[in-house]
């Protein structure tokens, strides 16, 4: 050590390196100004930003870049910012999900070839969260996660709308003549009407609070709004303490342990977060090597009473939440009702528990109390079983109708969301309130990518007739800013031979939520005449990145990683090829 200046860090094997390899390292670097006290052995932090026009809740990084950069240099860092990919569910397709494994692997070799200490992680849109949270962990360089915060409440006629949830409500409007194209096109600009990502407690909105939860966001900057002065003085935050984990050595392996898991999945089901946190929180698992299954997520949320009153489920959004004491003020509660580790230890260097200890719930109408919750416990994620689903599905019974979370009805089989779409509106379509609707060859390989069309919206007739819900089953996602009693993530998928391929028209479909089964009502003898005649799909990809994916992502209970992705690599110093 010399003047607190550690020479033997990682980034020393470039810019502490001797004759023409130091030289190479150090001299390019100059070219952008930086003086030749830069390269004295102080930590080389990076900055990962997914900022990109194309991820319209990501637009706005560039500037949170430049406040983790001055907190940086406070802390007697060296910041350089590098741009990822930015996976924006809002433009991409076939949907973004297709391309969360490739921006993980993106950020992971991005930190490992390069003279990094430690990173911190600048995201938004909800595929980006995980994508940088997996590739930081495959890498275990200290790291720290600042999410981009949400919009700023939407406003329409007087009224709180929220980004997504309103989408499908001005749907619905639409096809029954109760608004204007005109009225619509208005409406669009008052629901989105600043930076930032979904403020409902969509996926964005979940994965900002899961990154919280798990220990890797520093406590509180998960719900600040994009434009509020504080998201600049989160980031500046983070970029001083992410020079203080460096020299402490600490890193995500040490954050990202089980009981840090469990303390997000019970988190999510006290937010009523998205179906989505599922999927991701697995892979992140398998990155780490904790096991993590389906039932997890049901048993260790069956406890937790949902505490937070936001849309889809709730009528508030996430600039309420963060005014009336944000994440904090929730593990606060369930800390108090004994359902966290509070031991658990966070990016700050401490436990959850000295993190939260002075946290508020400043509107108890917006963040209720475990003596009185907005909604039960035992109402947030469900896993099914079934001979439909024999490795699992998930339902948000939170934003399912109660009438329907028992029921059983015909099936009206799609092979894809769009074979469905082309009919949806037509007046002689065979459906009725208790169809259920089953949309196949939507899942990780089927669709490839596992979009989120789950819950497409109901017939136009019944619309019309005044039916609000309906059953309907997929081996797809839906958004977390959605809602209805949407059956998601069946696995085995159907592209794949999973019981969904094998459903015909008519079929009786079971669904028992309280008794957590999904069951095909045909017997077994007759499944397997139809599994005998069963052809898998004709692959769509014979090459490029959606073949690579379709070759080797895993089924949705297995998170949708790559099966070659999963565990920490960790990373060694590149050999020296100058």
């Amino acid at each position: 050590m010399t003047d607190g200046k550690q020479t033997d860090r990682r980034s020393q094997a470039w810019f502490g390196a001797s004759g023409r390899s130091g030289m190479v390292y150090r001299s390019w670097m100059r070219n952008q100004g930086f003086g030749p006290d830069v390269f004295d052995g102080r930590p080389v932090i990076g900055i990962a930003t997914s900022a990109s026009e194309l991820a319209p809740c990501n637009a706005h990084l560039t500037r949170v870049a430049e406040a983790v950069k001055r907190g940086v240099w406070q802390a007697g860092g060296f910041p350089l910012q590098f741009p990822t990919m930015a996976t924006g569910e809002t433009l991409m397709r076939p949907t973004a999900m297709l391309y969360r494994n490739l921006m993980a692997m993106e950020v992971e070799e991005l930190i490992r070839a390069n003279p990094l200490d430690g990173v911190v992680l600048l995201s938004g849109c909800d595929k980006t969260t995980p994508a940088m949270l997996m590739g930081a962990a495959s890498v275990d360089v200290p790291a720290v996660m600042v999410t981009g915060g949400p919009m700023l409440n939407g406003k329409y006629r007087g009224q709180d709308v929220g980004s997504g949830t309103h989408v499908w409500k001005f749907e619905e409007d639409l096809k029954t003549g109760r608004m204007t194209q005109e009225e619509c096109f208005f409406a669009e600009g008052c629901m989105a009407r600043s930076n930032g990502h979904c403020m409902t407690m969509g996926t964005a909105s979940t994965m900002a609070c899961m990154a919280e939860a798990l220990g890797m966001q520093l406590p509180g900057s998960a719900t600040w709004p994009a434009v509020d002065s504080r998201r600049m003085e989160t980031a500046q935050a983070a970029g001083q303490r992410i020079v203080q984990m460096v020299h402490e050595e600490l890193r995500p392996s040490q954050i990202l342990t089980r009981e840090a898991f469990e303390n997000a999945i019970r988190v999510n089901a006290a937010i009523g977060g998205s179906t989505n946190a599922i999927i991701h929180l697995t892979a992140l698992a398998g990155r780490v090597g904790v096991d993590l299954t389906p039932e997890d997520f049901d048993t260790l949320a069956r406890a937790v009473p949902t505490l937070v009153n936001l849309m889809p489920s709730g009528k508030y959004l996430m600039e309420d939440f963060c005014y009336a004491g944000g994440l904090p003020a929730v593990m606060g509660e369930l800390l108090h009702g004994g359902l966290l580790h509070g031991e658990q230890i966070t990016v700050t260097g401490r436990g959850i528990a000295e993190n939260v200890a002075d946290a508020e719930r400043v509107d108890p109408d917006v963040i209720t109390g475990l003596d009185a919750p907005f909604q039960p416990p035992g109402t947030g994620t469900a896993i099914l079983r079934g001979n439909l689903c024999p490795d699992g599905a998930v339902i948000k019974q939170s934003a399912a109708s109660p009438h329907l979370l028992t029921h059983h009805g015909p099936a009206r089989v799609f092979d894809s969301p769009e074979a469905y779409h082309e009919v949806a509106d037509d007046p002689d379509l065979d459906v009725d309130e208790n169809t259920v609707i089953v949309i196949r060859n939507a899942g990780p390989k089927g669709y490839p990518g596992m979009p989120e069309v789950s819950n497409v919206p109901l017939p136009a007739k019944l619309l019309k007739a005044g039916v609000t819900d309906m059953v309907r089953i997929c081996d797809g996602r839906m958004s977390g800013t959605g809602y209805g009693t949407v059956v998601l993530h069946v696995a085995p998928e159907a592209a794949v031979g999973g019981p969904l391929a094998l459903v015909r028209d008519g079929d009786r479909i079971v669904l028992d939520v309280p008794g957590r089964t999904l069951r095909l009502d045909v017997d077994d003898a007759e499944l397997e005449r139809r599994r005998a005649a069963w052809k898998p799909p004709t692959p769509q990809h014979t090459s490029g990145y959606a073949w690579l994916y379709t070759q080797h992502v895993e089924q949705a209970d297995q998170g949708a990683d790559f099966g070659f992705l999963r565990g920490c690599r960790g990373y060694e110093v590149p050999r020296d090829s100058h």
